[in-house]
């Protein structure tokens, strides 16, 4: 039975988990408030606070599974991608606590241990299956085969889903973070109040930035013949803008499946939380036949529990790496 002590500091999430056999046990993440007066994650501010938060965190996730540093058989740590400096904080304890206790280091892709969250719990896809994977830095399908044997067959080509929210919530005088907020509004809104256009990318591939560009300028123009025009119709702007970002992810998820022919589709991903794309994925698996897989909220946005699990998996086959491991902030699959 072996007990894995997870460690994810990617961003602006400090989080520690403890999986036992392949059962999570704890999941402490402690959030970052400190970037809210910026609009935005200050890397440097970032990595200072994993600093601060690193060691509560451990200690709090060992004695919510009530096990003692003695039990852990492993390390897992996100080695990338992410930002320099706070991956740097969590490979840098990973390996401290590794050496001091004797015990292997596991190196996980922090995306991959997004895809692999879904294996969290007793409902699991079967392989090979779909992922739609959307945070705020990466928008991708991945075809995955097994549980490191993955293909991105598509991709975004400037901005990522997540980006077109954030950005949008700036243009609409929202406070950091945005996503929760158009979240909120557009659950009392009209998402066909207004019309955006739909990128036309060949392939699985796609395209936010002209997306991000016809928000900034339909708020522009409206805002020049009605000051009052965003607090009078926020509910059905962010309706309508989430809406079209669903369907831009949705329809390319929807052609993909078809093209492989496989009906296990997941979704995975900060933006996974997103409850207009969650419903839509519903939506569409119903529609055709599908066996839809959508991570619980917390497992969604970045957590230490997906890196234990990948950790876990990875400990089975006995991958492991040495202290010579550095992170990666940008990491292939």
């Amino acid at each position: 039975m072996p007990v894995i002590l997870g460690i994810e500091s990617s961003c602006d999430e400090t989080s520690a988990s403890v999986c036992v056999d392949g059962v999570i046990m704890s999941n402490v993440i402690a959030n970052q408030t400190i970037h809210e007066a910026y609009g935005g994650v200050v890397p440097e501010l970032a990595s200072r606070v994993h600093q601060q938060n690193i060691v509560p965190a451990v200690q709090q996730a060992l004695l919510n599974a009530k096990v003692s540093k003695n039990d852990i058989d492993a390390v897992a740590f996100t080695r990338g991608p992410g930002l320099l400096g706070s991956l740097l904080v969590g490979v840098s304890f990973a390996k401290a606590f590794a050496l001091a206790k004797q015990i292997p280091l596991i190196d996980i892709n922090h995306m991959q241990a997004h895809i692999l969250a879904h294996f969290i719990g007793d409902k699991n896809p079967s392989f090979p299956f779909l992922c739609l994977t959307v945070s705020g830095g990466h928008t991708q399908i991945v075809l995955v085969k097994d549980y490191f044997d993955m293909e991105i067959i598509g991709q975004t080509l400037d901005d990522a889903a997540g980006e077109a929210m954030d950005k949008t919530s700036k243009i609409l005088g929202l406070p950091y973070p945005g996503g929760p907020l158009i979240d909120k509004y557009a659950r009392q809104g009209n998402p066909d109040a207004y019309k955006f256009p739909e990128p036309q990318i060949p392939g699985y591939d796609f395209s936010f930035s002209g997306l991000k560009t016809s928000i900034l300028y339909f708020i522009r123009d409206n805002v020049t013949t009605n000051p009052d025009f965003i607090r009078e119709n926020m509910a059905d702007i962010c309706a309508s803008v989430e809406k079209r970002i669903a369907t831009i992810l949705l329809n390319k998820l929807q052609k993909a499946a078809q093209a492989y022919g496989i009906k296990d589709i997941a979704l995975a991903g900060g933006v996974s939380a997103n409850t207009g794309l969650r419903l839509g994925l519903q939506a569409m698996a119903q529609k055709n036949g599908w066996n839809s897989f959508i991570p619980k909220m917390e497992y969604c946005t970045d957590n230490a529990a997906m890196i234990a699990i990948a950790g876990y998996h990875k400990y089975l086959k006995g991958e492991f790496i040495g202290q010579d491991v550095a992170p990666m902030a940008r990491m292939a699959f």
